[in-house]
């Protein structure tokens, strides 16, 4: 793993840190002695189908607990039962896909999460509609989620994700599926997420990376092979150095072959 400057050295305390994990499915290595920090603003979890960041977010948001090591959420080590449930109300979850009653408003439906989330009934519906507003849904707050396309399908799993004000949101892949002109948007709502949250956003697009994390790390086949800002995975051997050591100015060929130099193929992360 190439190493580089940590939370604790930017001055910033994680929200979140996984220490030495391994996560097995059967024979399967799915995370294989995985250490990472994610403090505020905005990591990218690089890497293909397979290389462990489903599984990564799955830990992060209670859903599984790891075979060996250990997984910090908002300065909680290894919480009980009722500790838990606390942690869940102040993390938001956007997965790749979610369910939903189709006849259901997008009011509604976001109203529904915070009732899940345990936000206070008389707060439910301000904060709905602040959490509509952000993702400039709040106009279409009538309409029957069954009748919004992909692109608006995607504001409204936001909007349920930041509900409940939540000091962590995880993103699974969250630009798949959508057309050009719709993933540019989103990736300057991420953005926006990341001034608010921690933000750990999983995909295998080198673009989202650049345009949007202020870190990153590159999982490969369970193991981190790469952690630090997106700037310094550009300067890497075989990278183009195109972007400054904090990430910034920089493009998705840059990042693709930092990305390319520690994966050692000719595959591209797409």
């Amino acid at each position: 793993m190439t190493s580089s400057k940590s939370a604790a050295a930017a001055g910033s305390q994680p929200v979140a840190a996984v220490a030495a994990v391994t996560v097995r499915y059967g024979s399967t290595v799915a995370l294989d002695d995985v250490s990472l920090e994610f403090p505020s603003g905005v990591t990218g979890l690089l890497g293909p189908n397979g290389a462990g960041k489903s599984t990564l977010l799955s830990l992060l948001s209670t859903a599984r607990r790891p075979k060996s090591g250990s997984v910090t959420l908002l300065g909680d080590e290894a919480p009980g039962r009722a500790r838990v449930q606390h942690i869940r109300q102040r993390i938001g979850v956007l997965p790749q896909s979610f369910g939903f009653y189709p006849r259901f408003t997008v009011l509604e439906f976001t109203e529904y999460a915070a009732w899940l989330r345990k936000v206070p009934a008389a707060r439910r519906r301000e904060r709905a509609r602040d959490a509509l507003r952000l993702v400039e849904m709040e106009k279409h707050a009538e309409k029957k989620m069954g009748a919004l396309s992909g692109g608006m399908l995607r504001r409204v799993g936001i909007a349920q994700a930041m509900v409940n004000e939540p000091s962590l949101v995880l993103l699974d892949e969250p630009t798949v599926g959508l057309d050009p002109a719709q993933r540019v948007g989103f990736r300057g709502l991420i953005r926006e997420l990341g001034e608010r949250s921690a933000v750990v956003m999983s995909t295998h697009l080198a673009e989202d990376v650049a345009h949007v994390c202020d870190r990153v790390a590159v999982l490969l086949e369970g193991s981190v092979r790469f952690a630090g800002t997106v700037g310094e995975l550009c300067a890497l051997p075989d990278g183009d150095g195109d972007g400054d050591a904090d990430g910034k100015d920089v493009d998705g060929g840059a990042v693709e072959a930092g990305y390319l130099h520690l994966a050692g193929t000719e595959a591209v992360a797409t």
